[in-house]
């Protein structure tokens, strides 16, 4: 569908989640020049990961700190936090809940929270069209992960989809400081392994597996939430996008791969919206409503399902 053709209801649905849309037109999405930055953190983490092939770095412990920290960093930090929270503000919470889960989000080393955002809202802005940063139109590969390798001259529309975040100063600090709490967490995990191993080796175990298999599981799992989710699987709405409800990525993803439920109502908290469809993030946004923590949370509008697919 060409961009003149498409409608601007996602465009506008966000509208009112940033402060001037007006920016959102004109991204150079392809073309770019490489960001050698993030080439060498992608190519020095999966070299890392490679690492957990050397014997003398495993240990049950430091494997089981993979799925663990999956579900800390993915799940709470990303999929929680940066993508429910932040960007679509399917919810409320304390500043306390929302710092703490911005930090478990930058710990997966997918950007401070102020660029994830921004990122994602362009994307349903311009939902695969010519300017989504990170459609498969521009090819698969691009979408799963090399999107991330370009610089884009998109940042003064970062800056204006984000004016709302931009007011924390905590969140603005992430984001100019995210590796910081990186090396922090690996020196404290460097800590727990040596602690528990009482060698050298073995501490270094818990580095390569809870920092770089970690890190390289959560980017492809994610990835695949635009990759796959753009390509493969079935549609409960109409949209004018190509988004795609998939199964085995929501359940890599903890309920972010029912994307086309997602880009039709994108403030839903639920992503999932039929019975099959599990969502685990949705569970635990129930689950923190019950306890208290947070509030005025956005229910789906399971009405508005297509009864014909």
């Amino acid at each position: 569908m060409t961009d003149s053709n498409r409608s601007p209801s996602a465009a506008a649905d966000f509208a009112r989640l940033v402060a001037d849309p007006d920016p959102l037109a004109g991204l150079a999405v392809v073309g770019g020049r490489v960001s050698w930055r993030a080439v060498m953190t992608i190519l020095v983490i999966h070299v890392g990961a490679l690492a957990a092939l050397i014997p003398s770095t495993f240990s049950w412990g430091a494997v089981a700190l993979v799925p663990l920290l999956w579900w800390i960093t993915g799940g709470l930090g990303i999929c929680l936090g940066y993508h429910r929270l932040l960007t679509h503000r399917s919810f409320r919470t304390s500043k306390f809940v929302e710092w703490t889960l911005a930090t478990l989000g930058v710990l997966s080393m997918q950007s401070g929270p102020l660029h994830w955002v921004g990122i994602h809202r362009l994307h349903h802005a311009e939902s695969d069209g010519e300017h989504d940063p990170h459609s498969p139109r521009h090819g698969f590969m691009w979408s799963h992960l090399t999107w991330g390798t370009r610089r884009r001259s998109d940042g003064r529309r970062i800056r204006a989809v984000t004016l709302d975040l931009a007011r924390d100063p905590y969140l603005c600090w992430l984001d100019r400081s995210a590796r910081v709490p990186q090396l922090a967490f690996a020196a404290l995990l460097f800590g727990i392994g040596f602690g528990v191993t009482g060698t050298g080796m073995g501490a270094l175990g818990y580095v390569i597996w809870g920092v770089c298999v970690r890190t390289v599981f959560v980017w492809h799992m994610q990835g695949f939430v635009n990759s796959a989710g753009h390509t493969w699987g079935y549609r409960n709405f109409r949209t004018d996008d190509e988004s795609r409800n998939n199964w085995w990525v929501a359940l890599l993803t903890f309920g972010e791969g029912w994307h086309n439920n997602h880009h039709a109502q994108q403030r839903s908290a639920a992503h999932g919206m039929r019975w099959w469809e599990v969502d685990p993030t949705w569970w635990t946004i129930l689950l923190l409503e019950r306890l208290g923590l947070v509030h005025s949370v956005v229910r789906p509008k399971l009405d508005r399902l297509d009864p014909h697919r």
